[in-house]
């Protein structure tokens, strides 16, 4: 009996998965397996909302791979270590893996590489729809402009969407360690698994998409973040699916994929952006810890932004729109560095994922991708277009759900105690202004 190695990584899902498929190809046995690395504690990823989802998935993953006769095989340790123990004990010839492409998802190929060589297979387009570097422009190894790449990607070839398997053989005796998640999460935290996301999935409508998504209120977006981070769905099997639905909002939908694969491509060529500006402005960013403490409270004394900070802390999770307008106001408003709202983000987001998180950051606070690099989004005019009626704001800022209508945005035209401007409105574009060469 051959056996190989299906090494999950943020493709947690049997559905669309072309790194269990190859592995089920290559061999009559397949090892599904999971390696809790320490080192993604050591680097500061770990965070608790992320732990507890991916409780979740693994859990689920178990379940779903026991009622096709598998099970899923869970080890503590560095990742090529613990592949290559496996190996030892099932005698597997080779070791299939999705394509990462981060700096840590190298080094993890390239450890896994020096141990297998050849019985490697690393699968592209596992957690993208078109893999990093796959389309380039000429001349260079990536798209720096989302509108062109967005063009390509629309040509660019996809693979086949792939059935999950019905049957599923897996050596007896594997050993496999626990996972339980430690630390306080979000109260409002979803559920983890491919169970949950494809329920979600087809219960979401995308016809409402393209006029609703920046709707705060109405909270149309579909959710599926957390779930296309973990892997728990797939990008590609989603991209067709709305592409075969047909309308504007599907169309919308399928191009918030593009700007992730975007943001991908971007990640691969330029892996340093994780941590400095990808294009420099040369910025003086202003510093004032307490500034960006009530930023994190969501006691900025203006109600769009703290009702998103809020329903951050709580959920693990923020609406698309909001994390537009926190973002936008702690870069360029505060004018702090973006990388004090990414680690934020980071440390509470279950969808934290390092290209898309620290490139949208970049992205708003003109480092990065964005072609106006000095736009400042005014939070008053934004609360005004996309929280008109205030309901947002009255969902997470309990202590104003008494002021009806607008007025919820501007509460210190009236009397009260909810905290001052910490920016006075006149003053929202200064602090950029001045610090931006």
């Amino acid at each position: 009996m051959t056996v190989s190695i299906a090494l999950f990584t943020q493709d947690l899902r049997l559905h669309d998965n072309p790194v269990l498929h190859a592995a089920r190809t290559a061999a009559d046995q397949v090892v599904p397996l999971f390696v809790l690395d320490p080192a993604v504690e050591a680097a500061g990823f770990a965070a608790p909302n992320r732990q507890a989802f991916l409780a979740d998935c693994l859990e689920d993953l178990d379940a779903s791979l026991r009622r096709i006769g598998s099970r899923l095989t869970v080890r503590r340790g560095e990742p090529a270590e613990q592949t290559a123990r496996l190996a030892a004990e099932t005698g597997a010839g080779s070791v299939h893996v999705a394509a990462g492409v981060s700096a840590f998802a190298h080094r993890r190929e390239a450890r896994l590489r020096a141990v297998f060589g050849e019985r490697l297979h690393v699968h592209d387009a596992s957690l993208t729809v078109v893999p990093a570097g796959r389309i380039t422009p000429a001349g260079r190894d990536h798209y720096a402009v989302f509108t062109p790449y967005h063009r390509a990607w629309q040509q660019a070839p996809r693979r086949t969407v792939l059935a999950a398997p019905r049957t599923l053989a897996t050596p007896d005796g594997v050993g496999s360690d626990t996972f339980a998640a430690e630390g306080p999460s979000s109260p409002g935290l979803p559920r983890g698994g491919e169970t949950v996301a494809r329920r979600r999935w087809r219960a979401w409508d995308p016809d409402g998409y393209a006029d609703a998504h920046d709707d705060l209120a109405a909270d149309a977006t579909s959710r599926l973040s957390p779930y296309l981070h973990f892997g728990c769905l797939s990008p590609t099997e989603l991209a067709a699916h709305a592409l075969r639905h047909d309308g504007a909002g599907a169309e919308a939908f399928v191009r918030q994929l593009a700007w992730r694969d975007f943001h991908h491509q971007v990640l691969a060529a330029r892996p340093d952006a994780a941590r400095h500006d990808y294009r420099t402005k040369d910025d003086h960013w202003h510093h004032d810890e307490e500034e960006a403490e009530a930023w994190r409270r969501g006691r900025t004394g203006y109600p769009i932004i703290d009702a998103g900070m809020r329903q951050l802390a709580h959920e693990g999770w923020m609406h698309n729109r909001a994390r537009l307008l926190t973002a936008s106001f702690l870069a360029k408003t505060l004018y702090l560095d973006w990388r004090i709202g990414a680690a934020h983000f980071l440390a509470l987001l279950v969808d934290g994922d390092v290209a898309n998180n620290q490139l949208n950051w970049q992205w708003v606070a003109g480092t990065g991708t964005d072609t106006r690099p000095n736009r400042v989004l005014n939070p008053l005019r934004q609360a005004d277009r996309y929280d008109p009626a205030g309901d947002y704001v009255r969902r997470w800022v309990p202590e104003l759900a008494h002021l009806p209508g607008p007025a919820v945005h501007r509460p210190w035209l009236l009397d009260g105690d909810y905290p001052p401007p910490i920016v006075a409105p006149e003053e929202l574009t200064a602090r950029f202004r001045r610090g931006r060469p």
